[in-house]
C-alpha cells in the first residue's frame, strides 16, 4: 500500500536548526574514533625518531618481536607496496628508510594484547641514527643543502640566474606597473609563529582486516577517499579492497587532511590478521600532524594622497616543515590574497614556501590567508596614520568589489559585499569601558594579576580580510550524493542520504538534511554513514566548501528523485524504492600563469568571502597581561543555511584567531617541539573569549546553491589582525609578530 508525502514541518534551509550531535557531545556519550572497540583487538604504538634531521642506519626489532603480548614490529622493509605518500606530492615515507627529517617521524610499528606492552615494546626498538645538521631557518633554508634533492620544483625567471635550495613552491605575481610610485609609501616586516590546531581528539582509528586481504578502516579524518589514494598503492591493494569509514571526529582545522594512522594501522591489521587500534597520545598529536605555517613577510604600501591604494609589494616567505603536504596550495592562496580585499592597480607579490627540518605543515584554517592578513591590516593601519586618515574610511575607499580586477588578474564577479561589511562592522557599538577597581576576573590577567587595574590601558582595533571558496586554480574539485527514496515503516515516504563528506564539528550533517528536506518536502530524513563504499568522493571538509558542494550534490540528487517519483505517480509500494546519485560540481577555475602569477583563464578561484571585525582589548602594561574585553564582526555569507550554525562557526573561528594573536605558538629548538602538551601549549578557554557581536551579511553569492556560503574560515582570518591592531592602539608599539608576549607590551 502506497502513501502519500507528508507536509514538511521542519529543517528548511534558512531554519536555525539543533544540531544532532549536540546532546550526545555534551553529555559524553559520542563515539569518538578513540572509542573504537572490536573483539581481539590490538593495539598498535609507532617508534618515533628522536631527532630532526638524521641518517638511519640498522633498525634492531630482535627483543622488541620476543616481549610478551608483541604480535608484530614493522619498519620500512615491511611496507608492501609504494614506500611514499603525500597529499600533493608523495615526498613522505611511510616509515623512515634513509633519513629522518623532522623530530618525531615514524620509523617502526609495534602491535601488541596491551598498549602499556606496545609502549614498552616500542623503547626496546634499537635505530642506529647518525645525526645531521637540522636546516631550521627558512631563510637560511634557501642557501643550504637539499632535504629533498630528487623532488621537482618550479623557480619562476626571476630566479634563474640564481636559483635556491629547499624551495617547495614560489609564487611571483607581476601586475600592472609594480614601479608605480605613490606620494605615501609605508613598509613593514612581519613574523608569526607556529600555531597548532590543537583539537581535543588526538588522532585515532581502527584498522579491520576483512579476511580476503583487504581491510576496513575507521577514522577521524576530513577526506575519506583522498585517504583511500594514498593509503591503498602503499599497501599494494586496489582501492576497493581498502575501505575508509568515517568515525567520530573531535576537531580538525586542517589537522586531519593528511594521513596520520591510516597506513600504519592497516599495515598492522593486516600483519597481525586482527583488528589493531591506534590513538596518539597528547604529545604524539603535536608531532603527529602539521601545523599552520610560520612566516616571515616584508609589505610596501604606496597610496595617494587621497588615499588610494597605488601600489603594494610584499615578499612571504612560509616555513613547510619537512614535507610537502599542502604547501603549494597554501603559498598560492598567500599570493593571491596578500594584497587583502583591496583595489590595487599595481602589485609585486614574491612568495615562496621552503622545506626544513622544523615539523610538517599544511591545512589550518585560513589556509595562508591568515598570514597575510595579519600583515596587509598593519600596513593599511599605518597608511591611516601616515595620512591622518580614519583606519575604517581608508579602507572603504579601497574595498574590493565585483568589477575590479585583482593581482592575479582575476576578476571579481558575483558576490562580495567588502564596502557593506566594513559599514555594518563600524557600525556596531563598542562598549564603555568598566569602571576601576573591579572583580580580578574582569581584568588582565585574570585571577593571576596582581594589581588593582592601576597600569591597564584600553585599545580598539580594526581589520578586514577575505579569502576563497572550494578548491582553485583548475583543481577538479567536485562532491558525490546518493538520495534513495522508500516507503517508511508507517508507509509514508522517507528519504535516506548517502555522502561521503566528513562532519568535523562544522555541522555539515545538519546542512544535508536540511537541504534534502527542502527539496524532498520531507520530515523522515536520515544520513547513511560516510563511507568510501557506498558513494564517490565528496571531497574535503576544508576551503569553507562543504556547504556549498554537499548543497549542490544533495540538491540536485534529490531533483532527480522527485521527478522519477513523479514519473511513478508521486507514490512508492512497500519494498519500492528510487536509488540517484548525483555529482556536483562547481564554475571551472584555471591554474596561474608559473611566469606572471596571472590567472590564465576566467577565474582561479571559485568564489570569495570577507569579514571585518573590530576588537576591544585592555593591556596591564606593568604585567604584559592582556585581556579581550569585545569583539564586534561583520561577515559575509551569501545566505545562512542555518543561521545559529553561522554564529558558532563564527564565534569558534574568532577563538582561534584570538589564540594566535595572544598565546599559541609550538615552540621549536633546532627542529625539537619543546611545548607538545597543553600545559605548554596554551589555547582560550571560556575565560579568555569576549563576548562576540555578530552580523550576517546576506548577499547570494550568484553561482552557489541558495546563494550560500561557507563561513568557518574568516573570523579565523581576520581576528588575529583586528586583536593585534586593538594591541597598538592600546600601546603605541609596532607589535609586528604573534602571538604577542607579555615582555612586548611591558615597559610602556
Amino acid at each position: 500500500m502506497s502513501a502519500p508525502a507528508r507536509k514538511l514541518e521542519r529543517g528548511r534551509v534558512g531554519e536555525a536548526v539543533r544540531r544532532a550531535d549536540g546532546i550526545p557531545k555534551t553529555t559524553g556519550e559520542f563515539a569518538y574514533a578513540s572509542d573504537l572497540q572490536a573483539a581481539g583487538m590490538l593495539w598498535g604504538h609507532t617508534v618515533r625518531s628522536p631527532h630532526a634531521h638524521a641518517r638511519v642506519g640498522e633498525i634492531d626489532i630482535s627483543e622488541a618481536v620476543t616481549m610478551p603480548g608483541v604480535h608484530a614490529v614493522l619498519t620500512h622493509a615491511d611496507v608492501p607496496g609504494t614506500k611514499l605518500y603525500g597529499l600533493e606530492y608523495a615526498d613522505q615515507p611511510v616509515l623512515a628508510f634513509d633519513r629522518v627529517r623532522y623530530y618525531g617521524e615514524p620509523v617502526a610499528l609495534v602491535a601488541a594484547e596491551h598498549p602499556e606492552q606496545a609502549r614498552r615494546a616500542a623503547e626496546k626498538v634499537r635505530v642506529e641514527y647518525e645525526p645531521l645538521e637540522p636546516v631550521v631557518d627558512m631563510e637560511r633554508a634557501l642557501e643550504q643543502d637539499e632535504l629533498h634533492p630528487d623532488r621537482p620544483t618550479h623557480e619562476p625567471d626571476h630566479y634563474r640566474d640564481d636559483p635556491r635550495a629547499n624551495v617547495v613552491r614560489s609564487i611571483l605575481i607581476r601586475h600592472g606597473d609594480p614601479d608605480t610610485e605613490g606620494d605615501v609609501v609605508v613598509t613593514g616586516e612581519y613574523e608569526l609563529g607556529i600555531q597548532d590546531q590543537a583539537f581535543l581528539g588526538p588522532e585515532s582509528g581502527l584498522a579491520v582486516p576483512d579476511g580476503d586481504g583487504g581491510v576496513d578502516i575507521y577514522v577521524a579524518t576530513q577526506w575519506l577517499h583522498v585517504d583511500r589514494a594514498q593509503v591503498a598503492p602503499c599497501l599494494d591493494l586496489p582501492p576497493e579492497q581498502v575501505r575508509i569509514h568515517l568515525a567520530g571526529v573531535g576537531g580538525a582545522f586542517g589537522g586531519r587532511e593528511d594521513l596520520s594512522m591510516q597506513i600504519h594501522g592497516a599495515l598492522l591489521a593486516l600483519h597481525t590478521n586482527r583488528p589493531v587500534k591506534i590513538v596518539y597520545t597528547r604529545e604524539e598529536s603535536f608531532v603527529g600532524h602539521v601545523h599552520r605555517h610560520p612566516a616571515r613577510i616584508r609589505m610596501e604600501h604606496r597610496a595617494n594622497r587621497d588615499g588610494k591604494l597605488v601600489c603594494v609589494h610584499a615578499r612571504v616567505l612560509l616555513d613547510g616543515g619537512a614535507y610537502a603536504s599542502s604547501s603549494t596550495a597554501v603559498v598560492t592562496n598567500a599570493s593571491s590574497f596578500a594584497c587583502g580585499p583591496y583595489a590595487v592597480a599595481n602589485a609585486l607579490v614574491d612568495a615562496t614556501v621552503v622545506y626544513t627540518n622544523n615539523p610538517p605543515c599544511g591545512a589550518m584554517r585560513g589556509f595562508g590567508a591568515v598570514q597575510v592578513c595579519f600583515a596587509h591590516e598593519a600596513q593599511m593601519d599605518k597608511l591611516a596614520a601616515a595620512l591622518e586618515l580614519d583606519p575604517v574610511e581608508l579602507r572603504l575607499r579601497n574595498a574590493l568589489a565585483p568589477g575590479d580586477v585583482m593581482p592575479n588578474g582575476q576578476k571579481v564577479t558575483g558576490s562580495l559585499p567588502v564596502a557593506d561589511v566594513i559599514r555594518r562592522c563600524a557600525e556596531l557599538t563598542v562598549p564603555e569601558p568598566e569602571p576601576l577597581p573591579r572583580d580580578s576576573l574582569r581584568l588582565p590577567g585574570g585571577s593571576g594579576n596582581v594589581t588593582r587595574g592601576e597600569g591597564v590601558k584600553r585599545g580598539v582595533g580594526f581589520a578586514l580580510g577575505f579569502k576563497n571558496l572550494c578548491y582553485s586554480h583548475g583543481f577538479d574539485d567536485y562532491c558525490a550524493a546518493r538520495v534513495r527514496l522508500f516507503a517508511g515503516a508507517d508507509g509514508a515516504l522517507a528519504a535516506e542520504v548517502h555522502c561521503a563528506a566528513a562532519e568535523v564539528g562544522q555541522g555539515v550533517v545538519g546542512v544535508i538534511t536540511q537541504v534534502a528536506r527542502t527539496e524532498l518536502e520531507l520530515d523522515d530524513v536520515t544520513l547513511a554513514p560516510g563511507t568510501t563504499s557506498t558513494v564517490d568522493s565528496a571531497g574535503s571538509a576544508s576551503a569553507s566548501r562543504m556547504t556549498w558542494m554537499v548543497s549542490g550534490a544533495v540538491a540536485e540528487a534529490c531533483r532527480a528523485a522527485r521527478g522519477e517519483l513523479g514519473a511513478r505517480g508521486g507514490t512508492l509500494a512497500p519494498g519500492e524504492e528510487i536509488d540517484v546519485e548525483k555529482v556536483y560540481r562547481h564554475p571551472q577555475t584555471w591554474p596561474l600563469d608559473p611566469e606572471t602569477g596571472q590567472v590564465t583563464g576566467e577565474r582561479a578561484h571559485v568564489a570569495f568571502i570577507c569579514s571585518a571585525m573590530r576588537a576591544v582589548v585592555e593591556v596591564d602594561t606593568d604585567l604584559g597581561l592582556t585581556r579581550a574585553v569585545w569583539i564586534g564582526t561583520a561577515q559575509d555569507v551569501g545566505r545562512a543555511v542555518n543561521p545559529q550554525a553561522v554564529l558558532g562557526q563564527i564565534e569558534g573561528g574568532t577563538a582561534q584567531g584570538l589564540g594566535l594573536a595572544l598565546m599559541e605558538e609550538i615552540q621549536t629548538r633546532d627542529g625539537l617541539i619543546t611545548n607538545a602538551s597543553f600545559t605548554d601549549y596554551l589555547i582560550p578557554t571560556t575565560l579568555d573569549m569576549p563576548p562576540v557581536d555578530a552580523v550576517l551579511v546576506e548577499e547570494p553569492e550568484p553561482d552557489a546553491p541558495y546563494g550560500a556560503k561557507g563561513v568557518g574560515e574568516p573570523p579565523t582570518v581576520v581576528a588575529t589582525a583586528a586583536v593585534a591592531a586593538a594591541l597598538r592602539d592600546a600601546t603605541g608599539r609596532d607589535l609586528t609578530r604573534v602571538p604577542v608576549r607579555p615582555d612586548d607590551l611591558i615597559g610602556l
